[in-house]
């Protein structure tokens, strides 16, 4: 039942990521607000692409090169599809900071669960 829950959060974490990627910028979730200080948006690329890093980590624990590749591979699709929408502003550096946020996220919790106890089996 717990993996079903994980399922379920990483595709909401991914469904809002996708939404507050590719929405209108007034429709656009903010942290404080759209006039918000370019490190708060550093920060809140970073936060959702971790946390969407840490839901794959968990589900696919001891896959790393997979959840890193396919949080990558968000990050890249999405700012490409950045660019089909009237009002964004794709940008190298933001696949980056998406990358790296995604890339900590799974790197963080695989070292976890590798030092956490297992059951017996």
């Amino acid at each position: 039942m717990r993996r079903n829950h994980l399922i379920a959060a990483a595709g909401i974490c991914l469904a809002l990521t996708i939404y507050a990627t590719l929405a209108k910028l007034a429709g656009r979730p903010a942290l404080i607000g759209h006039a918000e200080a370019y490190w708060v948006v550093v920060i809140e690329r970073f936060s959702a692409y971790g946390l969407l890093g840490i839901l794959l980590s968990l589900l696919l624990p001891g896959r790393v090169k997979l959840a890193c590749a396919f949080v990558v591979a968000v990050a890249v699709g999405l700012e490409v599809m950045q660019t089909m929408t009237t009002d964004s502003h794709p940008e190298f550096i933001d696949v980056l900071q998406k990358a790296a946020g995604g890339t900590v996220g799974v790197l963080l919790t695989q070292t976890i669960l590798a030092f956490l106890p297992r059951s017996p089996s």
